[in-house]
């Protein structure tokens, strides 16, 4: 009887390590050892158990780092071909490996070097240390299973040695780091430990091979270029250990971020990253010509993993010197980051970061094969089934899963690639391009590129061609604003913006010429300029406000910005993260966090304005978001002040910001002043001191106008006794003031200011008791007919000081205008607030008037009537100033909001 077949499957057998010859030949020679590595993921601990151990069994240590190395190895084929161990795990492992390994070689290095010549110290006699850099993969604790280490050796300083025969500090190292390659880099009869390369050290292969802090430096300033700077940012001291928990290595960090990471947002880098990626697509096609599986790289094919990288760490640059809380090191994370604070789509940074892990995970399953420095798919259907079922996909002849997710995974990141770094050129917007594209590129000052443009904008330029700034700008500068000045007439002949955007455009360039910096910023993000020429045609005042704060276009690059309205909470959160990542960085000096402060105050500034302008929020949601603004940025300056003030006395002031006039009724606009009162309660006998030299610093930090610009005009006139009296003052005597207890008591104006007063920001303990205050105060019984007469004086009086021309209504000072109404509404809280507790509420001025009317102290319809008109009147003066145009309109133009806010004055003074 004939055996029954076996039954078939269509389910693969499990990818087992013992497929890689290099697995194959550890366990062929060192099974025995094998278990001498303990159990799970190799970290620093583990590793340096197994080397002692082996160093104890008699092994010399340069054997005893290469036999390390390959049961590490062949612990982590398994882990992550059989057990499916994370990415990181694998990574953190290699890491640990190599930060080990060079820990223990450059001490028996020193030690060795140290016998013959002494321990190198400085003038004053104090040793100097000598720290190994690691740069790429290994700063980046993301070593891959097979990988070079990319290391540049840094001392800390000239001096010689201490032994029978000196030598210099630079010879000694010089000799370590020789026996340092020896013990890691040299080829045995046990293999090597990690392959050495030393070229990015200053100067490459014809530098030194050890450089001093202050030949590094030197180097930084004269000679480093720009894709260095994306080296060295995943650069940090991996050993000797000492040197970083001791705080010694903090050095090389203050040298190394200022050089990597600009004060700006750094746009003229991308031509950098350009010419270096294009340099490696050059070789990588080099060596795959005549070689087709060559362009199966997973490293440096187009959309391979450099290509991850690189977008990575080009966003880190450009944008890093502003926004520390996006430098890492670490790819995946710095993706994070990059997502968390807008600079990147969520569902780009999460494909990506997917893109990135497949990519490494098939590069270390290459290099398991056979321990090879390779990045090349293997030709062998042997390996490439292999490789794919240790990744749960199927490669046959027929079809290869392994390969088509390849494929898809190479292409989208390549499509990322190409569009973040494409030439700084758009697309032609018509099959037939536009009419002056093609040919060789003419500089912003050539006669023939002026007579190309239309006449008006044509003219304009040509204002600029005999200006000696423009003169002096770099030909590069001049191709670029040549480039800028024809997208914007292509696009008014495109009619995409208005010939009058166009020109705004001009004007708005012409102060920048000594800030190059925004020419490459446009020319990288043509849909920046795309967005900025709209704004630019529908008001005037945008225009003014990027002049004075033109790094705030770099917004218009986040497609959120019309979408969303203002966070308060993620706002004060962000720049919680930003101020504890200038700490980390150790970068948080008080001018760092007045520029923070005032760089994110601009940026939310110009998003609400956009959102305004393109008409997406009403007058009373601007109000409101800049309002919330700033009570925010009062908030965190108010915290980061007290932790810059020397003699603070607490951990947290005992202190309180008190808004009056527009941010006390949440009505703010753009460039409004602040009109503020400060209040402590703190019985320290030092408090008054402290808390006087607070505010004179508070008003510093919210006043002074930095590299950054300005922040607020501070008005503190409103403070008890005026500008006679003290800054700051304490709750007690604040309430006696208010409350008329004693020979100094507050004039009936201030109580009319009180009524839109409010907590703002610091202590929310005096918050709630200076409401109390207020309610008690605006609750007294007044004598209805002087309280009258009173804010009619006051009113007189100011409408004497703002004179309207005859046949004109302003719509803020004339009758019927908005003061009108806000007298009303303050005569209306203090006669009746006693009675009428609703009144007490600081909900503006619209919500008072409706109050009123639904509390029968004005006749029916006079209230509401009077609110729809305040409203209407608040929308056009809010237009004419967004438009830079006049306040007073013809009588006629606004005659009903007119009538209806004199019915209100009229049914409340008459």
């Amino acid at each position: 009887m004939a055996s029954a077949s076996p039954i078939s499957t269509d389910v693969p057998p499990p990818a087992l390590a013992e497929h890689s010859r290099f697995v194959q030949r550890v366990r062929r020679r060192h099974a025995d050892l094998l278990p001498l590595l303990a159990e799970g993921v190799p970290d620093g601990t583990t590793i340096q158990a197994l080397i002692d151990t082996l160093t104890a069994a008699g092994r010399p240590l340069a054997s005893a780092l290469r036999i390390a190395r390959q049961l590490v190895l062949e612990r982590l084929a398994v882990l992550d071909v059989e057990q499916r161990a994370s990415l990181e795990d694998v990574t953190s492992a290699m890491t640990a490996l190599a930060e080990t390994t060079l820990e223990a070689a450059l001490a028996q290095a020193r030690a060795e070097e140290s016998e013959r010549h002494g321990e190198p110290r400085n003038a004053e006699g104090q040793p100097i240390e000598l720290w190994i850099v690691g740069m790429g993969k290994l700063g980046a604790r993301e070593l891959n299973v097979s990988s070079d280490i990319d290391l540049i050796y840094v001392y800390e300083e000239e001096g010689e040695t201490d032994g029978a025969v000196p030598i210099t500090a630079h010879e000694y190292f010089s000799k370590v780091v020789k026996r340092l390659y020896a013990l890691i880099g040299d080829t045995t009869d046990d293999g090597f430990v990690f392959r050495v390369d030393l070229a990015l050290r200053p100067n490459g292969n014809s530098g030194p091979p050890v450089v001093s802090l202050a030949m590094l430096e030197t180097y930084f300033f004269a000679q480093g270029r720009e894709w260095e700077r994306f080296a060295w940012l995943k650069s940090r001291v991996v050993a000797p250990r000492a040197a970083v928990t001791s705080g010694r290595a903090l050095q090389l960090r203050n040298l190394v971020t200022p050089f990597v990471y600009r004060r700006y947002l750094d746009y003229g880098v991308f031509e950098g990253l350009r010419q270096l990626h294009l340099r490696i697509r050059e070789e990588a096609q080099r060596r795959a010509a005549g070689r087709p599986e060559r362009a199966n790289d997973v490293k440096l094919s187009r959309g391979g993993i450099r290509e991850i990288e690189f977008i990575v760490q080009l966003l880190q640059v450009v944008r890093g010197g502003q926004f520390p809380e996006i430098r890492t090191r670490s790819t995946l994370r710095a993706l994070q980051k990059l997502t968390a604070h807008g600079m990147m789509p969520p569902a780009t940074a999460e494909r990506l970061a997917s893109a990135y892990s497949f990519l490494r995970r098939i590069e270390h399953r290459i290099q398991y094969l056979d321990d090879q420095q390779t990045h090349l798919l293997p030709t062998v259907d042997g390996d490439l089934n292999w490789i794919a079922r240790s990744l749960e996909l199927t490669c046959s002849a027929d079809a290869c899963e392994l390969l088509d997710r390849l494929g898809e995974t190479r292409e989208f990141v390549a499509l990322e690639f190409d569009a973040l770094l494409h030439d700084g050129r758009s697309p032609p917007a018509r099959s037939n391009g536009c009419r002056h594209c093609g040919g060789t590129p003419l500089p912003v000052d050539d006669e023939a590129f002026l007579q190309k443009l239309p006449a008006e904008l044509g003219q304009r330029v040509r204002q600029w061609v005999s200006q000696p700034k423009l003169q002096a700008l770099r030909d590069d500068s001049k191709l670029r604003l040549a480039r800028l000045v024809q997208r914007a007439a292509d696009a008014v002949e495109r009619q995409n913006c208005t010939a009058n955007a166009a020109l705004r455009f001009i004007d708005w360039l012409e102060p920048l010429m000594r800030r190059e910096s925004y020419f490459a910023l446009l020319v990288e993000r043509p849909e920046v300029q795309a967005r900025l020429l709209r704004l630019l045609g529908l008001a005037r005042w945008p225009m003014r406000y990027l002049m004075r704060h033109p790094g705030v276009i770099d917004e218009l690059a986040d497609r959120r910005i019309i979408d969303q309205r203002f966070d308060r909470e993620a706002f004060a959160r962000e720049l919680d993260e930003r101020h504890a990542a200038w700490e980390r960085s150790g970068e948080a000096s008080e001018e760092a966090l007045l520029d923070t402060l005032r760089r994110a105050h601009h940026a939310e500034v110009f998003r609400t304005l956009v959102r305004d302008v393109e008409g997406h929020i009403t007058v009373e949601q601007v109000a409101d978001d800049l309002s919330a603004l700033a009570d925010v940025v009062l908030e965190r300056t108010l915290h980061w002040g007290w932790l810059h003030l020397r003699n603070r006395h607490r951990e947290a002031p005992r202190f309180a910001v008190i808004a009056y006039g527009k941010l006390g009724g949440k009505e703010l606009g753009y460039g409004s002043d602040l009109d503020v009162v400060f209040l402590f309660d703190d019985e320290d006998d030092r408090a008054p001191e402290v808390y006087a030299a607070f505010v004179r610093k508070l008003i510093t930090w919210l006043t002074l106008r930095t590299s950054a610009g300005e922040l607020f005009e501070i008005d503190t006139a409103l403070r008890p006794n005026g500008n006679s009296g003290l800054l700051v003052t304490s709750l007690q005597a604040f309430e006696r003031y208010q409350l008329g207890r004693g020979s100094n008591t507050a004039w009936t104006w201030e109580h009319q200011a009180l009524t839109r007063a409010r907590f703002s920001a610091g202590d929310a303990d005096i918050g709630a008791r200076f409401e109390q205050i207020r309610r008690s105060v605006l609750s007294a019984q007044r004598d209805a007919l002087a309280l009258r007469q009173e804010v009619q004086a006051m009113r007189d009086k100011m409408r004497t000081a703002r004179p309207v021309k005859d046949g004109l209504f302003d719509v803020k000072h004339s009758p019927g205008g908005m003061v009108d109404a806000e007298f009303a509404v303050q005569f209306l809280v203090l006669a009746h607030g006693q009675r009428h507790a609703q009144l007490l509420d600081n909900v503006g001025n619209i919500a008072l008037m409706q109050r009123a009317e639904e509390a029968a102290l004005l006749p029916a319809g006079v209230g509401q009537a009077a609110a729809a008109a305040y409203r209407e009147l608040r929308r056009a003066q809010h237009r004419a100033r967004l438009d830079e145009q006049p306040t007073q309109f013809p009588q006629e133009q606004l005659a009903a909001q007119r009538e209806a806010v004199l019915a209100l004055w009229h049914a409340v003074f008459d």
